[in-house]
């Protein structure tokens, strides 16, 4: 699809609603989950779970990264987060990784893939990887980074409260490109593998 095919259905936007749905969507949000995906032009969330304006708010980051929790840090990505759990109390978040991810490719295949990207290196990181990794092995790696990023948010301290408080619920999914299935992440270690939902 060519830009222009944007710059006509940007043209055309305004009669996807009506007025009374325009309305309400300015009266303010109540999104019913924080979706914290890949940047990846593949991965649509409102396609996958089929939200309507307002519903769903999200976040895309390279890699689906989610940044450590750093008393007194700022970034967009850990104000977003912060947004949304504690001034929109969202109560589910949904943390989405996919097949096919360039960012984790270019970590495990390609191995020194980032040199000419050290911004995306940086934001990365490359804790936990062991080098060129066979390709068939970029999907277990892509679970493995999945998990890795749900353990970072379980670090947010307001996060933590509130699934202590039984106020908010984490969940991992797994997006398959190829096939078009999603896949719940295991709550633990010791459950079975990844399962569709």
């Amino acid at each position: 699809m060519s830009f222009e095919n944007f710059v006509q259905h940007a043209r055309r936007h305004p009669n996807a609603l009506s007025s009374d749905e325009r309305q309400q969507l300015a009266a303010g949000q109540q999104p019913s989950a924080l979706f914290i995906g890949c940047s990846d032009s593949r991965v649509i969330p409102s396609q996958i779970t089929g939200a309507a304006p307002g519903t769903l708010f999200e976040l895309r980051t390279a890699g689906n990264v989610v940044p450590e929790y750093a008393p007194g840090a700022a970034s967009s990505e850990m104000a977003t987060i912060e947004y949304a759990v504690l001034q929109l109390r969202v109560p589910e978040i949904v943390v989405c990784g996919h097949s096919h991810c360039g960012a984790v490719t270019a970590l495990t295949v390609a191995g020194d893939g980032l040199d000419e990207l050290p911004a995306l290196r940086n934001w990365l990181g490359t804790d936990g990887l062991t080098g060129a990794v066979p390709t068939e092995a970029v999907r277990t790696e892509s679970k493995r980074h999945l998990r890795a990023q749900l353990d970072a948010l379980r670090g947010y301290p307001f996060i933590r409260d509130r699934i202590e408080a039984g106020e908010l619920r984490l969940h991992g999914w797994f997006y398959e490109i190829d096939s078009g299935l999603v896949y719940a992440c295991p709550q633990s270690e010791d459950d079975p593998d990844f399962l569709p939902l």
